[in-house]
């Protein structure tokens, strides 16, 4: 049985996802060593990669570590609403 959720997916978290597949793509790298030097389940940094899932700012510092980059690297430019 598929969850449902209660409250919409901000458009920060899908964005968030894009920058981390974009940068797994751009250094030619697998989503699942990603995982392994993040310390994640694969299954787990799929779903933030789509987007489906939010994350942990421990969560976001330990992939930003596997991806080699600085966590604002990340976070830079992301259109972020709190009026929702």
């Amino acid at each position: 049985m598929k969850r449902i959720r209660k409250t919409e997916i901000p458009q920060a978290v899908i964005e968030l996802g894009n920058r981390i597949k974009d940068i797994i793509k751009e250094k030619n790298l697998m989503p699942k060593n990603v995982a392994y030097d993040a310390g994640l389940d694969v299954e787990n940094l799929r779903k933030y990669i789509k987007g489906n899932q939010e994350m942990k700012i421990t969560t976001m510092l330990k992939i930003a570590l596997a991806l080699e980059v600085e966590p604002s690297e990340l976070i830079k430019g992301l259109k972020i609403d709190f009026e929702k």
